[in-house]
Formats: structure tokens, sequence, C-alpha cells
């Protein structure tokens, strides 16, 4: 994301935040596919949402995201704390990301 100097990056919550957002608009430029193919579906009874997609890939990358939109979620990963795929579908569904631009090579 174009920070290379940790200790900067961890006092500075103006950086953080400008690197979430950059992040965001890289996982929606990657997804922006699989946003158009699955958004309004359902998955195991998980309404499929784009701001749950764009969580979802901050928890385990778009990449595991792409795999399990495209596997009718059988393929779900879980972070060290045994939340997967499926919760942060869940939990963050419905929220309002219209703000969020997708964009091919955002800078911070």
């Amino acid at each position: 994301m174009g920070v290379y100097n940790a200790t900067k990056f961890i006092n500075d919550p103006r950086l953080q935040e400008k690197v979430f957002h950059t992040n965001i608009a890289r996982n929606k430029w990657i997804l922006r596919k699989d946003i158009n193919l699955f958004v309004g579906s359902k998955i195991k009874g998980v309404e499929i949402t784009e701001s749950g997609i764009l969580a979802a890939a901050h928890l385990a990358g778009p990449g595991n995201v792409k795999k399990y939109l495209r596997s009718n979620g059988m393929l779900d990963v879980k972070d060290a704390y045994g939340t997967s795929l499926a919760d942060y579908l869940k939990k963050f569904s419905g929220y309002d990301v219209s703000e969020v631009s997708a964009i091919r090579n955002p800078k911070v």
C-alpha cells in the first residue's frame, strides 16, 4: 500500500485510515465482476451484498472471497479467532459503500 515505515504507520491514525480506504478501493476493483454477479443472491442463507463482500475481502483477501463465492460457500476460510467469510458476509451486510470507488492501482 506504499507504507514502508511500520512505526510511522502504527502511530498515525490518519495514515491507517488512508491505507484502509486504499485497500477497500483496490479490493472493489479486484472483485468488481464478482460484485456484479453475486450481489443480491444468497449463499447458505446469507444475502450477498457489496459491503459484505468488501468486509470479507478485508478479513481474508479478495482471492479467498472469489473462491468462496464461486464455490457457493464450499470454500470458506476462518481467521485465527474462528471468524469465517460467511460470518463477515452476514455481519457487514447492507452498509452503504457507494462512495468507495473501484481503483485498479490506488495510491496512499
